[in-house]
């Protein structure tokens, strides 16, 4: 079975935008996990708009399940991978001031970069990934660095499945299939949904993680968190 891992950014937006400490991101962790999920992420970006460097130090001492720290590799944020010392580490190619993700990285052009905090970070006993779109170049050059994992950029999926969903995971089951046979892990996030999430798992070979916050989040609002958890969880069960 494939995990599922929440993304709680949306939980400290809600916080950020009152003031306060409501909701608890801390508490709301500890209740994802205990509801099922088998893992934690979180995307601290410089401004902290949402999640905070805070946040991710009180998380660390408290999760049992997996801990993914993902965002851009600016000093700080390595800084705070490095202190911290998560299960996994994403690295993403997002400016700073990105509103969220929408590209993978030119594994290519970075390659130095990559293949240096690869290095560092896998030193520190930190599973590494990285988040890379569906070209087979750029996969081929996502595995030199070294990296443990990637993790696929959905965004493509999600949005051409409602019209045509044979189409739309068709480059995916070849950039995991590709990925595996380089030696890497296959996570996957961006847009995933209950509208698009089983089409995807069921299709998508050796896939072993998803990271999901936005959608999930706004299900919780209709469903309750512990419901919205087990509904997605349902749709990483099957597999052809």
């Amino acid at each position: 079975m494939t995990n599922l891992s929440v993304n709680i950014n949306k939980v400290a937006t809600i916080r950020n935008a009152r003031g306060g400490n409501m909701p608890d991101v801390v508490k709301v962790a500890m209740d994802c996990e205990s509801f099922g999920a088998q893992g934690i992420t979180v995307h601290p970006r410089p401004d902290e708009r949402h999640i905070r460097y805070a946040d991710v130090y009180a998380l660390k001492p408290i999760l049992k399940t997996e801990f993914n720290i993902e965002g851009y590799p600016s000093d700080s944020f390595n800084d705070l991978v490095i202190k911290v010392k998560p299960t996994q580490v994403t690295l993403v190619p997002d400016a700073p001031d990105a509103i969220t993700s929408n590209a993978g990285w030119d594994a290519k052009e970075h390659f130095n970069q990559l293949s240096e905090l690869v290095d560092i970070f896998k030193e520190q006993g930190i599973r590494t990934s990285l988040f890379v779109g569906t070209d087979p170049e750029q996969i081929e050059w996502a595995a030199k660095t070294g990296t443990d994992r990637v993790e696929l950029y959905t965004e493509p999926y999600a949005t051409l499945f409602p019209s045509d969903k044979e189409k739309a995971i068709a480059p995916f089951i070849e950039a995991a299939k590709q990925a595996k046979s380089l030696g890497m892990g296959i996570n996957a996030g961006h847009d995933l949904s209950l509208e698009n999430l089983a089409w995807f798992s069921e299709n998508t070979p050796f896939l072993e993680e998803v990271s999901i916050g936005h959608a999930l989040i706004c299900d919780a609002l209709y469903y309750g968190l512990e419901k919205t958890i087990q509904l997605y969880k349902a749709c990483l069960k099957t597999k052809k």
